[in-house]
């Protein structure tokens, strides 16, 4: 069964919530990313950020997949 959270009243998908918070994160985090020298060893940029938001949004999923349980936030 797919899970969702409540959010603000509305039931939203734990992937779509995961994969907008990595894509927040990403975007916040650019700027940073941009200052270090593995831009400049990096073949393509897009590249690096694909890697960074696939890391965070797995990373995010894991996550929500051991603690949401636990926090009642999930609707079945």
């Amino acid at each position: 069964m797919i899970e969702d959270v409540d959010l603000i009243g509305g039931f939203v998908s734990v992937a779509f919530f995961t994969a907008a918070t990595a894509g927040l994160f990403c975007f916040i985090a650019r700027p940073f990313v941009k200052r270090l020298p593995i831009d400049r060893v990096s073949w393509q940029p897009f590249l690096l950020d694909l890697t960074l938001f696939l890391s965070l949004w797995w990373g995010l999923s894991v996550l929500a997949n051991r603690l949401l349980p636990y926090l009642n936030l999930i609707v079945r």
